[in-house]
């Protein structure tokens, strides 16, 4: 056996987890010198009664609200907020909600910072195949977040914003617009639907097994989702019958466990569908994700048998040959996902079957598609996994 080179980069992150965890958000804005920060949220919390305890943590230094963020971070509504930061000559951002909310915080931070167009500043695909990032070399705003549901989005450093117009993702990836600080607050993560809570959820788990059976093998990432696992087998389906702040706040700790391991793995066809179903249909990622998983494992088995075995441990499932494990997760996936009523066919959530060629060939697009263990050679294969969900 050959020591294998690698490195590992765990990125600092201050996290506040409990009842008194927003009072230490005044703070960590003092920390920083903040006086200008703006709020980044959905319509539905500027309207509530928690959006006080928002400004009350805050007090003097909330410099405007941008309360209209919307599912899959359209452009041109990343535009109205970034348009804001510039406005009131913003000092640092804080992103209350689920993933969308956070992921126009951030993403509105480099707009604001780079002053080009996402265009410009996304990454793109060359025409050898090859992907190219552009340099985003702007100093950027100072991330805080408060989570309302349990999103792997909290700790990731790339933001994807839908472009309407294309059909397409936009990434941009910027790792100054990693969060400083999260604030898990048990008012606010009860303040989600349970059903947004369990495709988040699913996200979750389906982002772990595609990081513990991609192509990279770290052995620190191994562990941590893992563990993220074994959160979300032990407590989704308790979330998924009652409103309980401790489950919720496990699911959160687990999606963050799990946005942290794959930062230094790779995701799959599971994420990448995710991705292309989800904001042309308008439906959640995690239903997306729960209803082609099954159908990904078995396309990538033999390419993924030793992660396969990991999966099939953090759930506690006895391991036994290849086929078998392979056998076990998909049994136990595909009975997690009926205990929780996730819709098991794409047809089931109007996804048009005659649409299935051009998904693909979307999909065909996406970065994530290169970690996956078995090599997507062409479009044809995503859409014949497609059609067996469908």
């Amino acid at each position: 056996m050959s020591m294998q080179n690698f490195q590992h980069i765990t990125p600092p992150l201050r996290l506040f987890h409990g009842p008194d965890s927003l009072s230490h958000l005044g703070r960590e804005l003092d920390r920083i010198k903040s006086q200008r920060a703006v709020v980044i949220c959905g319509d539905w919390l500027t309207k509530g009664p928690l959006f006080e305890r928002i400004r009350a943590a805050l007090g003097e230094r909330c410099a405007g609200v941008y309360g209209e963020v919307l599912g899959h971070s359209p452009v041109a509504s990343v535009e109205d907020a970034a348009a804001l930061l510039r406005r009131v000559e913003a000092d640092a951002v804080i992103a209350v909600g689920g993933g969308s909310s956070i992921v126009t915080a951030r993403a509105a931070s480099i707009l604001a910072a780079e002053g080009k167009p996402v265009s410009e500043l996304c990454t793109v695909t060359e025409a050898d195949g090859s992907l190219r990032s552009p340099k985003l070399s702007m100093p950027k705003l100072p991330q805080f977040i408060v989570p309302t549901t349990p999103t792997t989005a909290t700790v990731k450093a790339g933001s994807a914003v839908f472009d309407p117009a294309s059909g397409q993702r936009l990434a941009m990836f910027d790792p100054k617009t990693r969060v400083q600080s999260v604030f898990i607050d048990p008012e606010m993560i009860l303040s989600a639907p349970r059903g947004l809570v369990a495709t988040a959820s699913i996200n979750t788990l389906s982002m772990a097994i595609e990081g513990l059976t991609s192509r990279s093998q770290d052995t620190l990432a191994q562990g941590t989702l893992m563990h993220a696992l074994r959160l979300i087998d032990q407590y989704l389906p308790q979330a998924a019958r009652e409103d309980d702040a401790a489950v919720r706040g496990q699911l959160v700790l687990a999606a963050i466990l799990c946005g942290q391991g794959t930062d230094h793995t790779a995701a799959g066809i599971t994420t990448v569908l995710g991705h292309a179903i989800g904001a042309c249909h308008e439906i959640e990622n995690g239903t997306v994700n729960a209803i082609v998983l099954p159908h990904v494992l078995r396309f990538n088995a033999e390419a993924a048998v030793a992660g396969m075995a990991d999966v099939a441990a953090a759930l506690d499932l006895q391991r036994s040959s290849a086929q078998e494990s392979l056998q076990q997760v998909i049994e136990k996936v595909t009975t997690f996902f009926d205990d929780l009523g996730v819709p098991r066919r794409l047809r089931d959530v109007k996804v048009p079957r005659e649409g299935l060629a051009d998904i693909a060939a979307h999909a065909m697009g996406d970065w994530f598609l290169r970690g996956n263990p078995r090599p997507v050679r062409s479009a044809a294969e995503l859409q014949q996994i497609l059609e067996e969900a469908w």
